[in-house]
């Protein structure tokens, strides 16, 4: 599974994504909705479930996950960047779910939370931002704070065994500019199942003839 490598730091991603907090709602959540929505729908949320969301950048899933789960749940998300968390947390408590949210500014190579701790976890275009040899690890804390039986649910790039020109000519963009063309597209199922997990439905869709993927997976 040949995946290109990340070439920034980790720092430099959080200050990028703290740049771009202001207007990610403008730019890059209208791409995302659709897919994010296709998401969730496939993680089936229900009252009473305690998740966490994985990179929730500006809010939407975390939202909508507080929706889903009711007063009777919890929803947990973990985020790389201040400023969007500080967005995130103005929006969670307009909509009126400060009590049922909780928000931490960190890092998913190393989660912060018990095990066994979570029904299900949910990661959108968050999984192929991490460097190839972290994935594996971020992959083994989300087995790790899944109670057995959970599910996780990962939207993606899609990378392919014989990848396209415009395939090829966006991985070209990411190699030169990842400040701007952050995400790289990884093998979802593969590394999922690599790291354990039992996939239980996936689909594939695209943007700019760009194949994206829904996987979601379960902890046996």
């Amino acid at each position: 599974m040949n995946v290109s490598r990340v070439p920034r730091s980790k720092s430099a991603a959080r200050d990028s994504y703290d740049r771009m907090s202001k207007w990610y709602d403008l730019f890059a959540s209208p791409f995302e909705k659709k897919f994010i929505n296709t998401g969730l729908q496939k993680l089936q949320a229900s009252p009473g479930d305690i998740i966490l969301e994985i990179g929730f950048g500006t809010g939407q899933g975390i939202l909508e996950l507080a929706r889903s789960v009711g007063d009777s749940g919890r929803v947990y998300g973990i985020d790389i960047s201040e400023k969007m968390c500080a967005i995130t947390r103005a929006k969670v408590e307009k909509a009126g779910f400060s009590g049922s949210v909780g928000l931490v500014c960190g890092d998913a190579a190393r989660l912060p939370f018990h095990s066994e701790s979570f029904n299900a976890i949910f990661m959108s275009f968050t999984l192929e931002l991490f460097d190839t040899p972290e994935i594996p690890i971020v992959l083994q804390e989300c087995r790790r704070v899944l109670q057995k039986g959970g599910r996780l649910c990962v939207v993606a790039m899609k990378q392919k065994p014989d990848p396209t020109a415009m395939m090829k000519l966006y991985e070209w963009a990411h190699e030169k500019f990842p400040e701007y063309i952050d995400c790289r597209p990884i093998f979802v199922k593969e590394m999922l199942e690599k790291s354990g997990f039992c996939i239980l439905d996936a689909a594939e869709n695209s943007s700019w003839r760009l194949p994206i993927e829904v996987v979601v997976s379960g902890k046996v």
